[in-house]
């Protein structure tokens, strides 16, 4: 009798344990089913909680990671768009009309996907991608600003945690 209550009693220590090493976050429910997407778990949590002050964590569900993701892409358009036309405005002209368009748009589908509107936003994230090699193609040459590699890592995230959210893709 005292064998078996040892059993149980270390059976459920065991589950305890196991259930506290098991506890997640949505930010790593979402990141982790990324694979797919070709964007591993650790660079969706790295491009989404870049720094301190994210509230990555914190998001209560997958709706809220997308929502974050979403948010961070339009930011890194703005800021990305915003060194472009710091830098060189003539020799980066077309560039800086990409990012003005895709800024705009981003800030739209930030909007959707916050309020739980997928379809739309989805396809705005999945153009957002060919913003960077389009700036590369278009920039004959000018230096193009670090923003530009540091959106196209966030659009492809962001596109990648949206996507796996929507139906039908």
């Amino acid at each position: 009798m005292a064998a078996s209550s040892l059993m149980v009693s270390l059976l459920f220590a065991a589950a305890a344990v196991c259930g506290a090493a098991g506890a997640s976050t949505a930010l790593d429910e979402v990141c982790g089913v990324l694979g797919g997407y070709y964007v591993t778990p650790e660079a969706c949590a790295s491009a989404l909680c870049h720094d301190a002050s994210s509230p990555c964590r914190a998001a209560r569900d997958a709706g809220a990671v997308a929502a974050l993701a979403a948010r961070l892409a339009a930011a890194n358009a703005t800021a990305a768009r915003d060194s472009v036309a710091a830098a060189d405005p003539a020799g980066l002209r077309s560039c800086l009309q990409l990012y003005t368009g895709a800024a705009a748009a981003l800030e739209w589908a930030a909007g959707s996907v916050a309020a739980g509107r997928y379809p739309g936003a989805r396809e705005v994230l999945q153009a957002a991608q060919y913003v960077p090699a389009g700036c590369d193609g278009v920039a004959a040459g000018a230096a193009l600003p670090a923003e530009n590699g540091g959106f196209d890592a966030m659009a492809t995230v962001a596109h990648a945690v949206l996507a796996s959210l929507s139906k039908g893709y």
